[in-house]
């Protein structure tokens, strides 16, 4: 039995300001973190020149995704979104500041850019998890897909494509003015969001008991386990994202110095062909779904990875095979770009408004908890074997992602996301959920859509 879930409703007459700020703040935000990501190691690297203390900026960076995403998720799902995006923001622009300071009166210290690192870090995790979950509450769901693509787009140019170009080049000049630069960013960021229009804090289901967050967690990865489209989703994007990690770790050894014979710049542009497929998949996703359908769109990313990965492991290892090799990059980009869209859109639909935080904080563990792994196996299967074993494997990978997907991501099922009513997808009750496993006696998965009363 389905429960009926809260909901939040876009306000109308200030719909599309709101999707126009959440995609300007994207830029804003996404270009200061990109400039973050170079200026620290960086400074780190002014200080000392080991390598474990530099890359050490990068690691703690990154490392809340992993010991504090599901319990950010948690808080995602109980406070205003809204409120969540500005405190990260001011949070960022205060640690940018202290560094700032530190940089003009000569006194950095690795002690002041690990701190910085790390509430950057804690902060990105905050805000990429609210910007997902608030969207439903600030855009109607006809409008979704096209925020999606822009918020995917400016992400995707501006934190990586763009952001390492514009960020080596303020450093370049000076580690003031590239500070400068992105503090004054997270400062536009965070009047942007005061501009927003509506209510974005989630009402949560009534009950009588106080609500633990291990709880609140394990109903996020419960609900991510019962629900076989979601869940299948999850593990596909898996797997293709540790053939995106194996590629970029390989990549750099086997295209400079090694069988493909490029140099930097070359190298600069194979890297390029990659972003700039990833920028025109968010330009062509809305026509493409109207063309060949959201299922078919999202198979693309399959292809694209295939490809990626196979054409190292198929071509002649030659300079001769770099053209094919980043005709496969751009592909690659652009599909990967469409899945990402079209994803989010599904998850908006389908996912209740109270449980979009922990869902994208356990998807997203799953998801890019295989890149690690797929990096380091990606260099033992070369050093052991080859380039084209390393590679080819990872191929493979991709081709038994093939039955999977066309058995589970189905016509029907997209039928249901793109359904005037866009209903949620609603776990069992509590006390049901406690006492089963999700499935029915024959195995299969409990019902996956449920109506609750309206649209979100």
């Amino acid at each position: 039995m389905a429960t009926a879930q809260p909901k939040l409703q876009a306000d109308p007459h200030g719909a599309r300001r709101n999707e126009w700020i959440l995609v300007v703040f994207t830029g804003t935000t996404n270009i200061a973190d990109a400039v973050a990501r170079i200026a620290l190691p960086l400074l780190a690297a002014q200080i000392s020149r080991s390598p474990i203390v530099v890359t050490a900026v990068a690691a703690i960076m990154s490392l809340p995704w992993l010991v504090a995403a599901l319990h950010i998720g948690v808080l995602v799902d109980r406070m205003d979104r809204r409120a969540l995006l500005m405190a990260a923001e001011i949070a960022r622009m205060l640690s940018v500041g202290a560094l700032l300071v530190a940089v003009l009166t000569a006194t950095p210290t690795l002690l002041l850019i690990y701190i910085a690192a790390l509430v950057i870090g804690l902060a990105d995790v905050v805000a990429g998890i609210s910007g997902v979950s608030i969207v439903p509450s600030a855009v109607p769901k006809h409008r979704w897909e096209t925020a999606n693509a822009r918020i995917t787009a400016l992400e995707y140019l501006f934190n990586g494509f763009a952001g390492q170009p514009i960020g080596g080049f303020l450093v370049a000049i000076g580690f003031g003015l590239a500070l400068s630069v992105t503090g004054f960013a997270y400062v536009v960021g965070a009047i942007l969001l005061l501009l927003l229009v509506g209510n974005f804090k989630v009402a949560a289901p009534p009950t009588t008991h106080k609500r633990s967050v291990n709880k609140d967690i394990r109903e996020g990865l419960r609900f991510l386990w019962q629900h076989r489209l979601l869940r299948t989703m999850a593990l596909l994007i898996a797997i293709m994202a540790g053939c995106w990690a194996a590629w970029l770790a390989l990549i750099p050894v086997y295209a400079v110095g090694g069988p493909l014979g490029l140099d930097e710049r070359q190298y600069g542009f194979l890297l390029t062909c990659l972003g700039a497929g990833g920028v025109i998949g968010t330009v062509i996703v809305g026509p493409v779904n109207r063309w060949i359908g959201r299922r078919w769109s999202m198979f693309t990313d399959i292809i694209g990875a295939f490809g990626l990965v196979a054409a190292p492991a198929l071509l002649p290892a030659a300079p001769s095979s770099a053209w094919i090799v980043g005709a496969a990059a751009f592909v690659a980009g652009a599909g990967g770009t469409m899945w990402t869209v079209n994803s989010r859109f599904i998850t908006q639909s389908l996912v209740p408004a109270d449980m979009l935080g922990r869902f994208s904080a356990a998807s997203r563990l799953v998801a890019w908890g295989m890149t690690p792994v797929a990096a380091i196996l990606a260099g033992i299967l070369a050093q052991i074997f080859s380039y084209r074993v390393a590679f080819g494997f990872f191929a493979v990978l991709c081709v038994l992602l093939i039955y999977p997907f066309f058995k589970v991501v189905t016509r029907e099922r997209i039928a249901e996301v793109d359904g005037p009513t866009g209903a949620p997808a609603t776990p069992a009750p509590r006390g049901e959920q406690d006492g089963n496993t999700g499935t029915t006696d024959d195995g299969e998965d409990l019902p996956e859509t449920a109506t609750t009363g309206g649209s979100r």
